[in-house]
């Protein structure tokens, strides 16, 4: 029996099988509101066989988004805006959803990628920034503005008022977004935390932060709902965050009771050095997995069905999660399923594309049902 489509939970989150679908900024966002192509987008993905899918970086206030363009969740007119979405693929497909909540910190005002990406400096379209230190990230961009006690506690509220509002649509899991260099992160590693407070110097202090945002949501949203994290493992740059400090953290957010760790890596320093390949981030996944016994979603360009196959087989991680791959090839766990012989739900549909040499392919499914 194929490990990959064997059942796994993520604490009160069950899943038919260990494929998730990473949140990937689709950039195509109107003043924070889902747009019709959220529907489209994630209508696409949710009948993708996957059985996780984790709906983009979703800022919660204006201020904590990436770009202009990013999907925000600060309201209740946001709130509205998701909800024919959400509402469409729970009719439509079996796939549970999670959201991953975030804040860009020092790296948010920019360009969306396809004009350039560059930071906006405030003004008619960009804003200033905040961050934990007065530390750009990247020389000639927006100095952020170093978070005071009351700009602290607002972001935590934000994240708690955002996390109700997933709840309140009826999602099942929510993700911390502490990875890729935004504002969480930044706390984590000592390279963008430069602060003389309790909340910056040692690990305890860099961490203090991030893990009172978790419990601010921990305690926000009922245990029916998924809480974890997502973090990058490695700034990978010396003198950075690294794998043992993510073991740390990761440590701590168990004790707190996380569901899951997603790990993935860098985002934070124009100056990081990555040996990209086929799954060169599962190290990092296989390391707090071994060390903290949580259940661990590895990432990374993992693009063969053997492969992701192998990594459950060999315990490297609990999950994988693919991104840019299942936007390639948006029915790649059916082909997944092909290949290593099981079987993946499919709404009926579709059940007549299946070629003849795969009968048993499509398990049968109740759509909508949970």
């Amino acid at each position: 029996m194929s490990q990959l489509f064997s059942p796994y939970a993520l604490g009160p989150l069950e899943l038919k099988n260990r494929i998730a679908i990473a949140p990937m900024c689709q950039y195509s966002a109107v003043e924070g509101l889902a747009t019709e192509w959220h529907m489209i987008h994630l209508g696409s993905l949710a009948l993708s066989g996957a059985a996780l899918l984790i709906v983009e970086a979703t800022a919660v206030s204006p201020e904590a988004r990436i770009s202009p363009a990013d999907l925000g969740l600060w309201s209740d007119g946001h709130q509205a805006a998701l909800a024919p979405v959400i509402d469409a693929i729970r009719r439509h497909s079996p796939i549970r959803l999670a959201v991953q909540l975030g804040h860009a910190g020092r790296k948010a005002s920019s360009a969306v990628p396809w004009e350039g990406g560059a930071n906006i400096a405030p003004g008619d379209v960009g804003w200033q920034t905040v961050a934990p230190s007065a530390v750009p990230h990247a020389a000639g961009e927006t100095v952020p503005l170093a978070l005071d006690d009351a700009g602290l506690r607002k972001v935590k509220d934000d994240f708690v008022a955002a996390a109700r509002r997933v709840h309140a649509l009826g999602i099942e899991g929510i993700e911390l977004h502490a990875a890729h260099g935004y504002l969480l992160h930044q706390f984590l590693s000592p390279l963008s935390n430069q602060r003389t407070d309790r909340y910056g110097g040692s690990l305890e202090n860099r961490m203090r932060f991030p893990l009172e945002v978790f419990d601010a949501v921990r305690a926000a949203v009922p245990a029916t709902v998924a809480v974890g994290v997502r973090i990058s493992a490695s700034d990978w740059v010396d003198g950075g965050w690294d794998v043992e400090q993510s073991i740390a953290f990761a440590n701590e957010l168990k004790a707190r009771g996380t569901d899951f760790m997603h790990v993935s890596s860098g985002g934070l320093s124009p100056l990081q050095m990555i040996p990209v390949g086929p799954g060169y981030q599962i190290q990092f996944a296989a390391q707090i997995k071994a060390a903290t016994g949580l259940p661990t979603i590895g990432v990374g360009l993992i693009t063969e069905p053997e492969h992701a196959e192998a990594i459950i087989l060999q315990g490297q991680a609990d999950m994988v999660a693919l991104a840019r791959g299942i936007l390639y090839d948006p029915r790649w766990p059916w082909h997944a399923a092909a290949k290593l012989g099981a079987q993946v739900d499919a709404p009926p549909q579709y059940w007549r594309s299946q070629p003849h040499q795969f009968k048993a392919l499509f398990g049968s499914t109740r759509l909508g049902q949970r």
